[in-house]
């Protein structure tokens, strides 16, 4: 499953539209509506055979061979702490994501459709995200659909990061740490990963500002120029951006910001999640100086150093 069909720059997402059913006390049952990114699904499937693993958690359903790969599975309502009605059975799937450069399956009541959507229609979930439920702290955005029904977009991979499946590289510092002065821009709506980027960065030398999507990118940027005005393509050594955020995305971003002669020269890393070649490409194609999959520090260390060397020749 991919996103080919996305003009670069246009701001659009497609999602994976998907139901996890929740059987009230009441009787009645209520469906949750969840999106993830395509570019972050490999394939949906219906439920295999699972070879269970002793000693933990249960909403770890177990693991599995797709083709010779081991696929550890999650099913989401158990972690959600929901009681499924019976039904869920028949219509129940394992979406296979690939993210961070791993393959992880999550159990779902229902896999609807794909959903084409405008990051401009999404808006951060911080209503939601203080409501102290689970799945609450890990929305990252939400957007409305027909009939009224609002989406929810589940950041899986903070899921997997909580359950230990996961952990980003950032102890592997480079024994020769090159430093640099000047600024740095990160733009990210995770404030754990605009954390991580920024103690990086600074370990580098540079003095960071920080973004939560891309309109508070160019927000930035503009007063960024006020201050420093024609020189600041000099002060500003590199921005990294990520590539997924409501409002405005990565792509997005760059595109804006490489058909502005102000600051049209400052380069410009990806740091995303999405670790298919196809987005690697949309990000070159959007103005990108380079394309890192979160977080391994080696590989960011590296590739920063030489962007910015080239940046200053």
């Amino acid at each position: 499953m991919n996103e080919r069909s996305l003009k670069v720059g246009s701001n659009e997402m497609e999602l994976v539209d998907f139901r996890i059913l929740k059987q009230e006390e009441s009787g009645e049952v209520y469906e949750g509506i969840y999106g993830i990114n395509v570019s972050k699904v490999r394939e949906i499937i219906r439920v295999p055979d699972l070879t269970e693993l002793p000693g933990t958690p249960n909403f770890i359903e177990g693991i599995f061979d797709l083709r010779s790969v081991v696929i550890p599975v999650v099913n989401l309502a158990k972690w959600m702490g929901i009681t499924p009605p019976e039904s869920v059975e028949k219509t129940s799937r394992v979406i296979i994501t690939e993210f961070n450069n791993i393959l992880i399956g999550f159990v779902v009541h229902e896999a609807k459709r794909i959903r084409r959507i405008n990051w401009n229609d999404i808006e951060p979930a911080t209503f939601i995200s203080g409501s102290g439920s689970k799945e609450g702290s890990k929305i990252t955005g939400v957007t409305k659909i027909e009939d009224d029904n609002v989406l929810l977009i589940l950041d899986l991979e903070s899921v997997v990061q909580d359950l230990g499946l996961y952990k980003p590289d950032i102890e592997d510092i480079p024994m020769e740490l090159e430093h640099f002065a000047g600024l740095a821009l990160v733009l990210d709506d995770s404030s754990t990963a605009r954390k991580i980027v920024k103690d990086a960065l600074q370990k580098m030398g540079f003095n960071v500002v920080e973004a939560n999507d891309g309109e508070e990118g160019l927000e930035k940027l503009d007063e960024l120029y006020e201050i420093y005005g024609s020189t600041l393509s000099g002060e500003l050594k590199i921005i990294i951006s990520d590539v997924e955020m409501p409002r405005m995305d990565g792509f997005h971003f760059a595109a804006i910001v490489k058909e502005d002669a102000r600051f049209n020269k400052i380069p410009i890393v990806f740091n995303s999640s999405i670790s298919d070649s196809f987005s690697e490409s949309r990000g070159k194609k959007a103005g990108g100086e380079a394309y890192l999959v979160k977080f391994k520090a080696s590989s960011f260390y590296d590739e920063v150093a030489r962007v910015v060397r080239a940046h200053m020749k």
